[in-house]
């Protein structure tokens, strides 16, 4: 893939929507080949209905896996997803609602799984941000946003799987490349990653005797519905990074394929780092 122009001057409000996106972001590479490793799956992804969360249902679908999509309200972006995992022939369900509301959760996973009969994987992926220069700019109300929209639903959803759950089935997380390098921009959005890397790390051990394993993606700078609804200036994302250019939702998609498939049965308690080269801690 080519290293893209400067970015054109946009402006959205959140969540965004990624059919007013410039250019369009990547959804699935055209020469991607499925080849089952998901087969008769029935994953459950929250923020679903675009950016990485969308690539991830479409890749899903080309691997065999049926999904339920949780979203928030962009309800063309999550039809269209929908129509792109039914093109696959594969089930797509949508749940419109907040994953801050507990019972909202709950209930999704309680009609997703009476659909479905069961549910393999879950992908804790809806995030918000709001970002800001200064700790004075920061609000508390924001704060509790972020904290209540990043990483408390993340309780929500394996409390509410924990009992259905069974040996094989995994748990995939999206925390972010901010959680190993910080950023001055993103304390609070980046306060919730770390929470997510350690999350999944202690999740993991909880599990690990019962072959439920957890895993993690950390993304660097993709370009999604986030990014034009949150930062003023997007001209220059992501060509800082040692690749020079913004990633996309199909080249991170595929460590979600791989950490869903048996390809990864000895993995658990990992974060796989898809960033354009940036070298971060453990």
């Amino acid at each position: 893939m080519s290293k893209p122009e400067k970015f054109p001057k946009q402006d959205q409000n959140l969540p965004g929507s990624e059919k007013e996106m410039n250019p369009q972001p990547e959804i699935i590479r055209a020469n991607y080949k499925g080849s089952e490793k998901l087969k008769n799956k029935i994953a459950l992804i929250t923020g679903g209905d675009s950016g990485i969360g969308r690539s991830v249902a479409v890749h899903f679908a080309k691997e065999g896996a049926s999904v339920a999509i949780i979203y928030k309200s962009e309800s063309e972006d999550a039809a269209y997803t929908k129509e792109l995992v039914e093109k696959e022939g594969q089930e797509c369900l949508l749940f419109e609602g907040d994953v801050k509301d507990e019972t909202f959760c709950a209930e999704s996973v309680k009609q997703a799984i009476a659909h479905f009969g069961h549910i393999n994987i879950l992908v804790n992926n809806a995030a918000v941000q709001f970002p800001k220069s200064t700790v004075a700019d920061l609000s508390i109300s924001e704060i509790k946003e972020t904290f209540e929209t990043n990483i408390f639903p993340y309780f929500y959803f394996v409390k509410a799987l924990e009992d259905q759950f069974k040996e094989g089935d995994c748990v995939i997380n999206s925390t972010s490349v901010t959680a190993y390098r910080g950023s001055s921009h993103l304390l609070d959005y980046s306060s919730t990653k770390g929470s997510i890397t350690t999350f999944t790390r202690s999740l993991s051990k909880m599990w690990a005797s019962k072959n439920i394993r957890v895993n993690g993606v950390a993304p660097g700078p993709i370009w999604t519905p986030l990014i034009p609804s949150t930062f003023d200036d997007v001209s220059d994302f992501g060509q800082d990074v040692p690749l020079g250019r913004a990633g996309q939702p199909s080249e991170v998609a595929p460590a979600y394929v791989f950490l869903a498939s048996e390809d990864s049965s000895y993995i658990t308690g990992q974060v796989i780092h898809v960033n354009g080269g940036e070298v971060v801690g453990a």
